[in-house]
C-alpha cells in the first residue's frame, strides 16, 4: 500500500517506522529538511521537503496513486487543508488527520467532516487520547501502563516487580499450576532495558517490568499475586489545566462515585476557562512547583497527583515534589522517551507518553481486516493487536499448540461467543473468536499474515 505521511515529527516518524517496516511504500513530507533527512536516513522511506497542504508538494509525494494520507503536522489547519487537497485534487480514498483544538472536535460541528464539506475519514485527538490514558492510569494505580481490550473485559497491565513480590524466581509454568483459576498471562518482560516475550520456563526477577494480560474481574487478584495493592483514588490533584487536565477533571466529575479533584494551572486565562467549565472541582491559579500552593491543594493527603503541563521537565519536578510532600502516587506526562529511564530513580509511579497513545490510535484506524484495537508498547518495541479471526485465516480451526506463531508473540486473551477465557495450548481458535496477541514489532507482519489482515482499508 502507498501511504503519504505529512509531518515528520515524533508521531509521523513512528508511524513511518511501523508502516515501512511492514513493507509498505511510504513517503514522508515535512517543510523541515532536517526532519525529512532523519526519516530517509533511518527508515526505508522516501522524503519530500515542502508544505504538505500545497498541491504540488503532494503531487511530488505521489498523491495521484496514493492509497492513504496521514496528516500529522503540528498545525490543525494544515492537516485539514492537506486532507481537503488530497480528496479534491488527487481523490485519495483514505484520509486521517490529527487535530488538537477542541473546538474542531465538538459534536455540534460533526457535519464539518462530511465528504462534501471537509473530507476527513478519521480525526485523531492527541489530547483526548492522553486524557483517556490518564484515566486508565488512575484506575490502576499499581501499574505504570494499562490499556483495555476485549470490550473492556480484559486489561493489559505493566507493573514493576519489587523485591517482596511473592512469585519472583518462579518459572511461569509453575504460576499456571499454582493459580489454575487465574485468568492472567505474563506476555512480556523488560529486563535491563530489553523487552522480550517469555517462555514457560522463564522466571520473574525483582526489577523486571512485566506486562500482564488479565481478565478485568481478576485484576485485583492478579495485582495481589504479583505483590501490588490496589488502592481507591478519592483525592486527586491535577497540575496543568489545559486540554488534557481539563478533560480528565471533567471525566472524573461525571463519575457517580465521589472523587475530590483540585486543579492547579499557572496561566490565568487557562485557569479561568477550567474554573468556568468545572462544577465541583476547585481550580487554583499558580505554579505547580510552589510548595505553598501544593500544600493549599492538600497534596500530602492526595491519593494521586497527575502532572500534565506542556513541559516535560516541569512535569518530572512537580511529580517528585508532590511525592516528597507525601502524595501517595505520581503520574506525569512525558513526551521525550529519553527521560523515561529516570522514572524509577525519581520514584515516579507511572507516565503517559502522548506519542505512543497517538501512534496506537492511528494504527488502530489504519489496520485492515477485523483488527479492533492496536496498542503500541514502549518505544514502538511491541504491539498488542486485538482482532477477530476470519474464516480465511490460517489459524481458524486449529489448536494453539499446532499454530506456528513467531517466537516473539503470545496470545494474552481470547473471547469466545462473548465470554473471555484464558487461552491454553489446547484451546482451539474458531472463526469469529476475538484474540489479543502481544507481538514484538519485528513479528507484526507474520501475525497479520496469520490473521489474514493487512494495513489497508475497506
Amino acid at each position: 500500500m502507498k501511504v503519504i505521511i505529512c509531518g515528520a515529527g515524533q508521531v509521523g516518524w513512528q508511524i513511518a517506522r511501523h508502516l515501512s517496516g511492514e513493507k509498505n511504500d511510504v513517503t514522508v513530507v515535512d517543510n523541515n529538511p532536517e526532519l525529512v533527512r532523519r526519516a530517509t536516513d533511518t527508515l526505508d522511506v522516501q522524503g519530500v521537503t515542502g508544505f504538505a497542504s500545497h498541491p504540488d508538494v503532494l503531487e511530488r509525494a505521489g498523491a495521484r496513486d496514493a492509497d492513504m494520507v496521514i496528516a500529522a503536522t503540528y498545525s490543525d489547519e494544515v492537516n485539514m487543508v492537506t486532507c481537503q487537497v488530497a480528496h479534491s485534487v488527487f481523490a485519495v480514498q483514505r484520509k486521517i488527520a490529527r487535530l488538537r483544538a477542541q473546538t474542531y472536535l465538538d459534536p455540534a460541528y460533526g457535519d464539518l467532516y462530511r465528504k462534501d464539506h471537509l473530507p476527513i475519514d478519521v480525526v485523531i485527538s492527541p489530547e483526548r487520547e492522553v486524557a483517556e490514558a490518564a484515566l486508565q492510569r488512575l484506575a490502576a494505580p499499581a501499574a505504570f501502563d494499562t490499556e483495555s481490550f476485549l470490550d473492556g473485559r480484559a486489561q493489559l497491565l505493566g507493573i514493576t516487580i519489587a523485591d517482596d513480590c511473592p512469585v519472583i524466581n518462579t518459572p511461569l509454568r509453575q504460576l499456571t499450576d499454582l493459580f489454575s483459576t487465574l485468568r492472567a498471562i505474563v506476555v512480556g518482560i523488560r529486563r535491563e532495558g530489553t523487552l522480550f516475550v517469555p517462555s514457560a520456563e522463564d522466571q520473574i526477577f525483582a526489577g523486571d517490568d512485566c506486562y500482564l494480560f488479565t481478565h478485568t474481574e481478576d485484576l485485583n487478584r492478579t495485582l495481589e499475586i504479583f505483590g501490588k495493592t490496589q488502592s481507591k483514588q478519592e483525592r486527586i490533584v491535577i497540575i496543568g489545566g489545559g486540554n488534557v487536565g481539563l478533560g480528565v477533571a471533567l471525566a472524573l466529575e461525571a463519575r457517580t462515585e465521589r472523587i475530590r479533584v483540585k486543579v492547579i494551572e499557572k496561566d490565568r486565562a487557562a485557569a479561568e476557562r477550567a474554573a468556568d467549565a468545572l462544577d465541583r472541582t476547585i481550580v487554583l491559579h499558580g505554579d505547580g512547583l510552589d510548595t505553598a500552593l501544593l500544600d493549599e491543594a492538600g497534596i500530602m493527603n492526595a491519593d494521586a497527583v497527575l502532572v500534565v503541563t506542556d513541559d516535560d521537565k516541569t512535569n518530572l519536578l512537580a511529580a517528585v515534589r508532590a511525592k516528597e510532600m507525601g502524595c501517595a502516587m505520581a503520574i506525569c506526562l512525558v513526551n521525550d522517551p529519553t527521560l523515561v529511564p529516570l522514572m524509577g530513580p525519581l520514584d515516579i509511579d507511572a507516565y503517559i507518553n502522548p506519542r505512543a497513545t497517538t501512534v496506537s490510535s492511528i494504527l488502530r484506524h489504519i489496520r485492515h481486516g477485523r483488527v479492533r484495537n492496536v496498542y503500541s508498547i514502549g518505544d514502538a518495541e511491541a504491539e498488542v493487536i486485538e482482532a477477530q479471526v476470519l474464516s480465511t485465516s490460517p489459524i481458524a480451526g486449529q489448536k494453539i499448540k499446532d499454530i506456528d506463531f513467531p517466537e516473539g508473540t503470545l496470545i494474552g486473551g481470547m473471547m469466545k461467543e462473548g465470554k473471555v477465557i484464558r487461552p491454553t495450548a489446547d484451546t482451539r481458535i474458531e472463526e469469529g473468536d476475538v484474540i489479543a496477541i502481544f507481538a514484538m514489532t519485528a513479528d507484526v507482519p507474520e501475525v497479520e499474515r496469520l490473521l489474514q489482515v493487512s494495513i489497508d482499508f475497506f
